[in-house]
Formats: C-alpha cells, sequence, structure tokens
C-alpha cells in the first residue's frame, strides 16, 4: 500500500513539474483580457479602485520576465473588472438609502 501511494505521489510530482509554465505570450493574451475588462467596466463609471493598479503591476511583471505571476494577476484583475460591471447591473434602479 504504501509503495502505491509513492508512486501516486511521484507521478503526481512529475506531472506537475511537467507542466509548462506562462510564457509572455500568454501574460500578453491575459493582460489585454484584463484591460479590456477594466475598460467595460469605466464605461458605465463602475470601475473598481485597485483593478488598474493591479494590470499596471501585471505589466511591469511581465517587463522583468515574471511571466506566471503576470498572467496570475491579470486573471484576478479581468474578474474584478466583471464583477465591477455585474454589480453596476445590479445597481440599476436601486435607490439611495433612506433616511427616517
Amino acid at each position: 500500500m504504501k509503495k502505491l501511494l509513492c508512486i501516486a505521489a511521484l507521478l503526481t510530482v512529475s506531472a506537475c513539474a511537467s507542466a509548462p509554465s506562462a510564457t509572455q505570450a500568454d501574460a500578453s493574451a491575459a493582460i489585454q483580457a484584463a484591460q479590456k475588462s477594466y475598460q467595460h467596466a469605466q464605461s458605465v463609471d463602475f470601475a473598481w479602485r485597485d483593478t488598474g493598479k493591479m494590470i499596471k503591476k501585471a505589466k511591469s511583471m511581465e517587463g522583468k520576465g515574471e511571466y506566471a505571476a503576470a498572467v496570475k494577476l491579470a486573471n484576478k484583475a479581468k474578474r474584478q473588472g466583471q464583477l465591477a460591471y455585474q454589480q453596476y447591473l445590479a445597481q440599476q434602479g436601486a435607490s439611495g438609502p433612506r433616511m427616517n
């Protein structure tokens, strides 16, 4: 049983080690997608505060050759843009706070 678990663990580790890392093209594509999502949220004046900063940092990481980190951060920024736009749609027609 231990032998089987060791073999399974070894295969898992070797599969992870052979997984391709992100390339500059991957980082560029992720950053472009994040910018598009951010611009969509900006078009309705509902962009979140830190999304632009995240995109700027992802570009910096790409410039330093940190492609995997740039992709990860750009994907988070893209998701923030999407969520900001969803929030805009959800807030349509909502009235302000009531002061009783």
